[in-house]
């Protein structure tokens, strides 16, 4: 199509498709994609489409078997496309099987499928589309793995671009942005796309490794942008984990960049309080708030104190090095905790261990 621009990555299979630096993984038995030219070397299956591509043979293979397609690894700069053509074949008009598409983020996991074909044969070939929001200094690597049903016929890939614009009917994500709570809170992503949006796209929030949780779009901005709002994960301790934003639509899919969950453990000191000077109705104390359990950065430093004997406690706000607690009852003893807080709802950890203390009789 005349105007669109290409860029490195794609393969047309005219060549081998190692020139183009894709690869292949063997898989059980000898099962592999194989390049197949038919205008070279005519075929006698009409169920095996026409032209140079890539192609798996699910005849005779048991139900299972994989064989994996490799593109080179990309690091894109800007928003980009990449279309491909697929064909899933038999003679009977029976599924031969399933053609999932991956996506792995700087070598990392494989994650669940992103976009996949199955249920039924297709009439030739069809376009399909992956709007992939990963970009600089990140690198991606896309890659197709056909999975056979046990039943005879072909999976084929051919014309895979790279294209410099927008996909025309997949959605583009906006950037993920990461999100940061305290243990025990709700943590919410928001997914965020430009293109057009169908009751019928399937959108889902996807983990590092591989869960997927579904999600319905809460908002449509404009004829052009819609978002999904989704709260996430358990964040009962402290832990980083990674997720992303996938859509299926008519014509593909689109990706987001992984944004990280980050589930800080609220602050609390190691040691209790320092006792620097005692008279008969103050106690002057340091609150040893600098080692702590848990994460920073401290916001707001608070002294509890009660007496051993009683049932009510004060909190009192620590703005400097020391604390000097006034107004205290002579010869009582005091048991005297420092409270930490960091950012955030649910910020404030545990009290640290308690100084206990006694103020001096009256008149010493």
């Amino acid at each position: 199509m005349s105007g669109q621009r290409v860029l490195e990555g794609g393969c047309t299979f005219e060549e081998s498709y190692s020139s183009c630096g894709y690869s292949v993984s063997l898989g059980t038995n000898g099962f592999t994609w194989e390049q197949v030219n038919s205008w070279e070397k005519p075929t006698m299956d009409p169920a095996l489409p026409t032209g140079s591509f890539m192609v798996v043979n699910a005849s005779g293979r048991a139900s299972g078997q994989k064989a994996h397609l490799y593109m080179p690894t990309l690091k894109e700069n800007d928003t980009h496309c990449i279309d491909f053509l697929y064909s899933l074949s038999s003679r009977d008009g029976a599924s031969p099987g399933t053609l999932n598409v991956y996506i792995k983020v700087n070598g990392g996991a494989q994650g669940n499928p992103v976009w996949n074909a199955s249920d039924t044969v297709t009439e030739g070939w069809v376009k399909a589309e992956l709007a992939i929001s990963t970009f600089w200094p990140n690198s991606y690597q896309e890659y197709s793995s056909s999975s056979v049903q046990g039943h005879p016929g072909f999976i084929a890939i051919d014309d895979i671009r790279v294209l410099a614009h927008p996909c025309r009917k997949a959605p583009h994500f906006l950037r993920l942005q990461n999100v940061e709570v305290n243990v025990g809170q709700n943590a919410t992503f928001q997914c965020t796309a430009g293109g057009k949006w169908s009751q019928h796209d399937k959108l889902w929030l996807q983990q590092w490794n591989g869960k997927d949780t579904a999600l319905m779009v809460t908002r449509v901005v404009n004829h052009r942008r819609f978002s999904a709002t989704v709260s996430v994960g358990d964040t009962s301790q402290r832990s980083t984990s990674r997720y992303r934003c996938v859509i299926r639509s008519d014509g593909g899919s689109g990706v987001s960049n992984y944004a990280d969950l980050i589930v800080k453990a609220p602050p609390t000191p190691i040691a209790p309080p320092e006792l620097l000077a005692v008279g008969a109705t103050y106690l002057w104390i340091k609150p040893n708030a600098n080692s702590i359990i848990g994460d920073g950065p401290i916001i707001l430093k608070e002294v509890e104190y009660r007496t051993t004997s009683g049932n009510w406690a004060e909190t009192h706000v620590v703005d400097s090095p020391t604390y000097k607690l006034w107004h205290l009852d002579p010869d009582v003893e005091y048991e005297i905790k420092v409270l930490l807080s960091r950012p955030g709802e649910g910020g404030t950890g545990p009290p640290g261990p308690p100084l206990v203390t006694r103020t001096k009789c009256a008149g010493e």
